[in-house]
């Protein structure tokens, strides 16, 4: 149970399937990087991250009070709460510093390469290699010749993959560790992202204060896109094998490309529609590993 949520909240969240959790993930994931898209000519890149990130943390640390999350925690978990925190900072920068020179489906489409391994190590059989050759296959087809297009760019979403790995591997262990208080952990863990990232953005972010649309609009970039999606992302992680869980993230250049569409006029062309078909392919073949029943 989720010491700060309701209890009717609580039992929604059991009795929802993490796939859906999953679901709703994958839309807000893309949902508020399109408008923070649209948020950079006016904030700049690094501003909209750490409106991003300032948001999030303060919406964490009203419900989920992280100084007592930090001050409770063993050492152990507190280098990893450390860990996920600059994880969150540097994916985040790096992440809308390659959307502001790459079109989101190939940021998304190259953010999946990095969680290939971690699908790879819990496939078992010939149904689920199958399935993570066409993803690959399909993600690959996205990212297409632009690999030379723009090598900053190109740089800036390869750190960002790398770091989504990361995200990945450790955000699976906080949810699965802290059982019933991963999201106070991920809160604890936005918190040290904020400290990291207040120096970095915080000259850019400030040209928006004395306009208080830009400013709703900053924390409405934040709830979007670090306090939906991450709390979704620990209750399907929470119930998913880490294994499953990479696989279903190749969903997201497919919502990527349907956001991107809908919301910053990026159409897709023919070829990266087959891309996508064959990440969907993969999604339908594979099937998760059977668990072993819990004893009574």
């Amino acid at each position: 149970m989720l010491s700060w949520a309701p209890d009717g909240f609580n039992r929604a969240a059991e009795r929802t399937p993490p796939h859906v959790w999953f679901g709703v993930s994958a839309t807000f994931h893309y949902l508020g990087p399109s408008f923070a898209v649209l948020l950079f000519p006016a904030v700049g890149v690094l501003g909209v991250a750490w409106f991003r990130i300032a948001s999030a943390a303060v919406a964490f640390t009203l419900v989920t009070k992280p100084w007592r999350t930090i001050a409770r925690a063993d050492g152990r978990t507190r280098f990893m709460l450390v860990g996920l925190g600059l994880c969150l900072a540097a994916m985040n920068a790096s992440f809308y510093l390659a959307l502001d020179r790459l079109p989101m489906s190939l940021v998304a489409a190259m953010e999946f390469v990095g969680t290939i391994a971690i699908a790879l190590a819990g496939m078992r059989s010939w149904r689920n290699l199958l399935a993570l050759a066409l993803v690959i296959t399909g993600v690959f087809i996205l990212i297409d010749v632009k690999w030379a297009t723009d090598p900053i760019g190109i740089a800036w979403s390869l750190l960002n993959a790398m770091l989504f790995a990361g995200y990945i591997v450790i955000g699976h262990k906080v949810a699965q560790d802290g059982a019933s208080d991963g999201v106070e952990r991920l809160g604890a863990a936005m918190l040290i992202a904020f400290v990291v990232i207040m120096p970095v953005g915080l000259l850019e972010a400030v040209r928006a204060f004395d306009s208080p649309r830009l400013v709703l609009a900053g924390i409405g970039v934040g709830i979007c896109s670090s306090v939906i999606p991450y709390v979704c992302d620990q209750l399907a992680m929470a119930r998913l094998p880490r294994a499953s869980f990479a696989l279903l993230l190749a969903l997201l250049p497919v919502t990527a490309t349907v956001i991107a569409a809908v919301v910053l006029a990026q159409i897709p062309s023919l070829t990266d529609l087959a891309g996508i078909a064959l990440v969907v392919a993969g999604i339908a073949v594979h099937r998760p590993p059977t668990e072993a029943p819990q004893a009574p």
